[in-house]
């Protein structure tokens, strides 16, 4: 039994042996670094996603526009967007992939997830990273070589601060004694999952993160790096990636390559997931940006004739119904 069977974003997307979908916002295509955007078009496809069974919705934290990097995903700051869709949907998890704790203060950090975990029903699902645009760090003041320690220090004050009530917390960052944060999260903690490696081993992450969330590799290579890492815990922690698709009209479309992810048909789509379900993998992040079908085409043809073979999963029953 997970620690998070009661936490609604949390169950709705992961199971043992179980994979199911999200989607990354923007949810558009685009060409270059800088989406539309529009709004009221976002709005609406959240919440067709969330009628239409996906598990989940995605931000990515991108605080600078690195013109050099080729994408500023959702332009907005993740935690000011996460409040406004949480306000307009009531079931699907609310995913960050992923908040850049190097350049934040993990005090922030911790009551900023812990507001929208709490007024979203417990839909939170905290997805962190170490950061990697090289003009991010002397922007913030950061020393890059520092970026692994700063990490392990936020994971740890983020959960000490989550679970206690007027922790005494000493760190690099951080020098409470005398403070309390709030709001708490319903359940003293969030699920966190780590990015990437984030400067951390796999034995770290697997005992000091709830899940994985990783990048699109082959089949043989995502298979072995999951068997490894889940050595290092007995207890099941999900793993995630994303996958870029441009969904062709041609359901038999064999996948062609394009930068993380295929141009494909959903025969082949669905094939794919299954192949990544059977290796341990139990939710996938589609990003639509290079796709040259209409948007609301792809997610209804998605949501058709994909989702149902990875349905979103019940979420909590307990903790998450009533906002406060």
């Amino acid at each position: 039994m997970s620690r998070f069977e009661k936490h609604k974003g949390y169950s709705r997307m992961f199971k043992e042996n179980r994979l199911t979908l999200g989607l990354f916002f923007p949810l558009e295509s685009y060409e270059g670094s800088v989406p539309e955007m529009n709004i009221e078009k976002q709005l609406k496809l959240a919440k067709r996603a969330e009628e239409l069974n996906f598990a989940a919705l995605f931000v990515r934290d991108v605080p600078l526009h690195d013109p050099y990097f080729g994408d500023v995903g959702q332009i907005y700051d993740p935690w000011v967007y996460l409040g406004y869709i949480a306000a307009h949907t009531q079931n699907i998890a609310l995913g960050t992939a992923s908040i850049i704790l190097t350049l934040r203060h993990p005090l922030h950090v911790a009551k900023a997830a812990a507001s929208v975990d709490r007024l979203s029903g417990e839909r939170l699902v905290l997805g962190v990273a170490t950061g990697d645009r090289p003009i991010e760090f002397p922007a913030f003041s950061v020393n890059f070589e520092e970026r692994g320690a700063l990490f392990q220090e936020a994971v740890s004050v983020m959960k000490q601060a989550w679970k206690e009530g007027f922790p005494t917390i000493q760190s690099q960052r951080v020098d409470l004694t005398n403070g309390d944060l709030l709001p708490k999260p319903r359940l003293s903690d969030i699920p966190l999952l780590v990015t990437g490696h984030s400067s951390q081993s796999p034995e770290w992450i697997a005992q000091n993160g709830d899940g994985w969330m990783y990048y699109p590799r082959n089949i043989k290579f995502q298979a072995e790096l999951i068997k490894h890492w889940r050595t290092f815990t007995d207890q099941f922690k999900p793993f995630s990636q994303s996958l870029y698709i441009d969904l062709m009209e041609d359901p038999n479309h064999a996948p062609v390559p394009i930068h993380l992810g295929f141009k494909i048909g959903r025969k082949p789509l669905i094939e794919f997931l299954e192949f990544l379900q059977n290796v341990g993998v139990n939710h996938v992040i589609i990003n639509l940006k290079y796709g040259h079908r209409p948007v609301e085409d792809v997610i209804e043809e998605l949501g058709a004739e994909v989702v149902p073979h990875f349905p979103a999963l019940t979420g909590g029953t307990a903790a998450g119904q009533n906002r406060s």
